[in-house]
This record gives C-alpha cells, sequence and structure tokens, in this order.
C-alpha cells in the first residue's frame, strides 16, 4: 500500500511540476481569475451562484476543490464576506496579483 501511495503522490507531485514550469498552471489560474474579474464586473450574481454551488458539494468534494483551486476559492469567500467592498476588492485584486506572480514561469522571468 505504501508503494502505491509513494507511486500515485510521484506523479501527481511530477505532473503539478510540469505544468508549473511549462506554464499551464499559469494560464488555467489566469482563466479563472479573469471569469471572476468578469463575473464581478458584469454579473456579481454568478460569483453568488458559485459560491453556493460550491457550498452545496459533499464535504470531500469541497475540501478538494479548496485545495485544488485556494487562492480562487479564498478570493470568492473574501468576496462573500459583509466587508466593505473596498476592502474586499483590495484582497482579491492583492491575492490574484500574488497568486499569478508565484505562478509565472520561469522562462518568461529569466533575463538575457
Amino acid at each position: 500500500m505504501e508503494r502505491a501511495i509513494d507511486r500515485v503522490a510521484t506523479g501527481l507531485g511530477g505532473a503539478i511540476g510540469s505544468a508549473a514550469e511549462t506554464g499551464v498552471l499559469f494560464l488555467a489560474f489566469a482563466a479563472l481569475w479573469l471569469g471572476f474579474g468578469v463575473l464581478l464586473i458584469v454579473n456579481q450574481g454568478g460569483l453568488d451562484a458559485a459560491w453556493t454551488w460550491i457550498r452545496s458539494l459533499p464535504v470531500l468534494l469541497q475540501l478538494a476543490v479548496w485545495v485544488l483551486f485556494l487562492p480562487v476559492v479564498l478570493g470568492l469567500w473574501i468576496w462573500e464576506t459583509t466587508w466593505p467592498w473596498v476592502l474586499r476588492l483590495v484582497l482579491v485584486i492583492g491575492l490574484a496579483s500574488w497568486n499569478m506572480l508565484v505562478l509565472l514561469p520561469r522562462w518568461l522571468t529569466v533575463r538575457p
């Protein structure tokens, strides 16, 4: 059993590392944040619906969504609070910026 878990974890870690190096992870989260921003401007009810959908999932699936998409779901949680809208906007923009900076592929940051 330990070998099976080790193989799965190693393979999953390798896949995530590869996605991060090639920029796939950056593009995926950029698309999620872009969708978040569009919904924020065009249809805030869409953000409410997304939050309601996540909350309606079984607990284990909620946990998986939180782990896999932590920055975006955290941004959604922040937006759904009753805090002043300016504070929520600053926090969400800061979180999105930090997320994109962290996921920026190395080959885009290398200077000649």
